[in-house]
C-alpha cells in the first residue's frame, strides 16, 4: 500500500489522525465501533488506492485521535469528518462507512450535503428493530471482556494505554445502548448516488437495509453472501475471503466511476 500522506489535524477540540493512500478523486473511509482505518479499510485500501484518493479518518476516541469525555454521536462524528475534509481543503468527497461508520456518513450526508458527491453505505441501521433479535439486549450487558479479542489488539497496538481502551469502548457502548430511532427523513434526505451493502448474516436484517434502499431516492442495493463486514475485510478469526472482497470493491468502483 502506498501511503502519501498521514497526519494530524486539530478538529473541534481534539487532535485527528488522518491517512491518504492513491490519487483520484476523494473517496473519505469510515470506520466501524472499536475500529481504525486500516483494521477495517486495508483490502478496501490495497485493491482501491491505484483509481481514487482514498481518505482513512481514525475518528474520536479511536486509533490514533485523541479522546474525548463526552458521548460519542454519529453527529458529532460527522461534524469531525466534515471539519478534518475543511482543514485538508476537500471540498467534496465520496463516502464509504462501514458498520458504525455508515451511521456517520448517512449523517455526513444529512447534515452536509453539499460536501457529498457519493455516499456507499456499508452494514449500517438507523432503527433499532432493523438490528438482529437479542443485539441490544446483548449491549445492555457488554463489558470490556465481550469485545472482540482482535478489535482490543488492534487498538493496544496502536494506542498502548488500557485507560483510553476502557474509555473507547464505554463510549461505544453507551451510545449503542441510548440509540434512539432515527426520522425516515434522514435516509430521505440523502439526495445523491448512494449505495447500501450488507451481509446475509450481518448483524442488521437485510430487510432493513432494504427498507434504508427504499427511502434514499438514489439508491442501489448490494445485499451479498457474508457475515458483518466479511465482504470486505479479514473476519475476526483472520479469514480473508478474496473473491467476494474483489467482488465487492469492483462494485465499489463501478458504482464510484459511473
Amino acid at each position: 500500500m502506498n501511503l502519501t500522506e498521514k497526519g494530524y489535524k486539530t478538529v473541534n477540540g481534539i487532535e485527528m489522525y488522518y491517512e491518504i493512500y492513491g490519487a483520484g478523486k476523494p473517496l473519505v473511509l469510515v470506520h466501524g465501533g472499536g475500529s481504525s482505518i486500516l483494521f477495517d479499510f486495508k483490502e478496501v485500501i490495497s485493491r482501491l488506492e491505484s483509481q481514487f484518493q482514498l481518505i482513512g479518518i481514525d475518528l474520536q476516541n479511536h486509533g490514533l485521535t485523541e479522546h474525548r469525555d463526552i458521548p460519542e454521536t454519529f453527529e458529532q462524528d460527522a461534524h469531525d469528518v466534515a471539519a478534518l475534509l475543511k482543514e485538508l481543503k476537500i471540498g467534496k468527497a465520496s463516502f464509504l462507512g462501514f458498520s458504525n461508520g455508515g451511521n456517520t456518513v448517512m449523517q455526513i450526508g444529512h447534515l452536509y450535503p453539499g460536501m457529498v458527491e457519493k455516499l456507499i453505505i456499508a452494514s449500517a441501521f438507523f432503527k433499532r428493530s432493523g438490528m438482529m433479535d437479542g443485539f441490544f439486549e446483548a449491549m445492555d450487558e457488554a463489558t470490556l471482556d465481550s469485545m472482540p479479542e482482535p478489535l482490543k489488539i488492534n487498538f493496544l497496538e496502536l494506542n498502548p494505554d488500557f485507560s483510553k481502551l476502557e474509555n473507547m469502548f464505554d463510549k461505544d457502548s453507551k451510545r449503542m445502548q441510548t440509540f434512539k430511532d432515527w426520522d425516515d427523513d434522514i435516509v430521505r434526505s440523502l439526495d445523491f448516488p448512494s449505495l447500501f451493502i450488507s451481509g446475509d448474516k450481518d448483524v442488521m436484517k437485510p430487510e432493513h437495509v432494504i427498507e434504508m434502499w427504499r427511502l434514499a431516492p438514489k439508491s442501489q442495493l448490494m445485499i451479498l453472501p457474508a457475515t458483518h463486514g466479511s465482504y470486505m475485510m479479514a473476519d475476526f478469526g483472520g479469514n480473508i475471503d478474496k473473491n467476494l472482497i474483489d467482488l465487492t470493491t469492483n462494485e465499489i468502483a463501478k458504482f464510484l466511476n459511473s
